[in-house]
């Protein structure tokens, strides 16, 4: 469990930088560090996130969380790639939703909408719309790594 410190201070950090709907009223969450500065952060009030040094993000498999962070398309092509880690670079994108440089971005695939990772935006979408090339999103968590791996494990 974190310490009450520790959860208030995640809580503000999720007022900076999330929908203000989709922060929790809570007190206690339980962390299952992966790594160093690596967490799986989970509440039974159907909260989960995965937090990177000091970054919260939602976790893939808690659709209604991620519905309400603003989100890319990408091709079929690009699919395997993001699944493995990579990057979302600007070639592979078909549609973009509105967001500001520096936000939680969540990448879908185009032909199933299935959300597949979810990272930071280097760029806003209006910018990065213009771009042909380069990247547009730092993938920081995606189907099958092991934030994804470790929860599955958990059963929760």
């Amino acid at each position: 469990m974190l310490s009450k410190r520790e959860t208030s201070m995640t809580l503000e950090k999720l007022h900076s930088n999330w929908p203000e709907k989709a922060i929790p009223k809570f007190k206690n969450i339980k962390a299952y560090e992966i790594e160093k500065d690596k967490k799986l952060l989970i509440h039974e009030d159907n909260f989960t996130a995965v937090k990177i040094n000091e970054i919260i993000l939602p976790y893939l498999g808690n659709n209604n969380l991620v519905e309400l962070f603003p989100y890319v398309l990408i091709d079929m092509g690009a699919v395997k790639y993001i699944c493995n880690g990579a990057n979302i670079a600007r070639p592979g994108i078909v549609k973009f939703e509105s967001f500001s440089k520096d936000k939680i971005v969540i990448v879908k695939d185009k032909e199933h909408q299935k959300p597949l990772a979810v990272g930071t935006s280097l760029y806003d979408s209006e910018k990065a719309s213009e771009l042909s090339k380069g990247h547009i999103i730092n993938n920081m968590h995606y189907v099958g790594d092991k934030f994804w791996n470790l929860y599955k494990v958990l059963q929760i």
